[in-house]
């Protein structure tokens, strides 16, 4: 998770928070978090990168849409990654 982008932390949250989000689920709910417009250009990349990392699962909704979905692994990397905020921040 020490190599993931802020952008893709971010992405991680989203994706864990649905069932299986079509990337562009993930797409608004990030724009909704920015206040701004997020460019396929930088979106899907960054999609990609998460599910070749293991992270993610990328699968096919339809010929034209794909799901996103937290592996184990991804599971893994939030919770550390919320243990680790959580010995600096208690709110």
């Amino acid at each position: 998770m020490d190599d993931l982008t802020a952008f893709e932390r971010d992405l991680l949250y989203v994706i864990a928070s649905f069932d299986k989000p079509s990337g562009q689920t993930v797409k608004s709910e990030v724009q909704e978090y920015y206040g701004g417009d997020v460019n396929a250009g930088r979106l899907y990349p960054n999609l990609d990168t998460l599910a070749e990392g293991g992270l993610v699962e990328k699968g096919q909704l339809d010929r034209r849409t794909n799901y996103y979905a937290l592996t184990e692994s991804g599971e893994d990397a939030l919770r550390e990654r919320r243990e680790w905020e959580n010995q600096y921040v208690d709110l």
